[in-house]
């Protein structure tokens, strides 16, 4: 933001749809303070419905105030706008827009090539009363949705990416070249569509995932991927078939920040991938770190690294989603802290 903060959220809870009806979502401002490592949250904005624009009953249908859910949304992605915030959800997934008080005023159903992308988290799939009829029918494996919302620099588009791939009518995953692939699609604010145009994100070797996704300029942008594992592999159990309390089943191998191109030129092709940043060995000669790495250097051997976006010309700032209380990749025996770190990382940003 123009003064210097952040808008972050809390997704859908507590992992899952079925367990998370009690979480309320609501998105912070954050101020940082790098000095002293310290993190300021200068506001909550708990999000809801009362003007019933969810098209389905949400868990407080029938309250005054009509608070949103875990159960309802789940929301991974954020936008800030002059008159509210546009978030991805990956239940539906659903692109959403709240006003500057929280209240949800828009929800768009996903389409691509003119057929629906949907999860089977999807509120609308119904199972149908006998057994002799068709399933419904979707294309996306669970928590697969808009993982990563991005905006163009003039406003008038938003690029929804997913985490996962879309599955084709022969049950087989979009891909480039072999490659498992994810799809970067395109919205237009004015016209509150999509506009039919998308671009296909290939995984690197040992990448499942992204974790999120800003532009930096009309062509060019900042994409987390990794993979599922976490914790280091100096503390890694011997046998991962027989995993111990004291050491790491899979620990951490892909953890990066990638810069990726995409155009006018490559519309329904590949992004290019420019160049990535390793976070699983961060330079730190200053011994700037506050905790993990080791000599000379930083690490974020964290399982979802879910926010990147850049700070100024030569920096950028990365954080963790902890997944409180069941994610462990500093220590084996403690829950990880929602960490944020400021890279110094001026060659990278202007790599061509």
């Amino acid at each position: 933001m123009p003064d210097g903060t952040f808008w972050t959220l809390t997704d859908n809870g507590f992992g899952s749809k079925q367990n998370s009806s009690d979480a309320m979502l609501f998105l912070h401002q954050l101020k940082f303070d790098w000095d002293s490592g310290k993190v300021e949250v200068v506001k909550n904005l708990f999000l809801s419905d009362p003007n019933k624009k969810a098209p389905f009953p949400i868990v407080m249908e029938g309250a005054d105030k009509r608070y949103l859910t875990g159960a309802d949304f789940d929301i991974e992605s954020i936008q800030p706008v002059a008159d509210g915030f546009w978030i991805g959800d990956e239940f539906g997934p659903y692109l959403l827009k709240f006003d500057t008080s929280g209240q949800l005023t828009d929800v768009f159903a996903t389409t691509l090539d003119g057929k629906p992308v949907m999860s089977p988290d999807n509120p609308l799939l119904q199972l149908p009363g006998n057994p002799t009829q068709k399933m419904p029918a979707f294309n996306l494996k669970r928590s697969g949705g808009f993982q990563g919302l991005a905006m163009s620099k003039d406003g008038s588009k938003l690029y929804g990416l997913l985490e996962g791939p879309i599955y084709k009518d022969d049950g087989q995953v979009e891909n480039v070249d072999g490659k498992t692939a994810i799809r970067v699609i395109e919205f237009d604010v004015a016209s509150k569509s999509w506009t039919g145009r998308s671009w296909l994100y290939p995984f690197a070797d040992k990448g499942i995932a992204i974790g999120d996704f800003n532009m930096l300029d009309e062509k060019t942008a900042l994409v987390i991927e990794r993979d599922n594992g976490a914790g280091t592999k100096d503390k890694a159990c011997a046998d991962p078939k027989q995993p111990k309390p004291d050491c790491f089943e899979a620990p951490a191998e892909l953890k990066r920040v990638y810069k990726i191109e995409f155009s006018d030129a490559n519309v329904g092709k590949s992004v290019r991938k420019i160049g990535y940043i390793d976070l699983m060995r961060i330079e730190d000669p200053d011994h700037k770190r506050r905790q993990g790495g080791g000599e000379g250097f930083y690490d974020m051997p964290f399982v979802t690294i879910e926010n990147v976006d850049r700070v100024d010309a030569t920096h950028i700032v990365i954080g963790n989603d902890n997944n409180l209380p069941f994610s462990a990749g500093r220590a084996v025996n403690k829950a990880d802290d929602n960490e944020f770190s400021l890279l110094e990382v001026g060659d990278f940003l202007n790599a061509k």
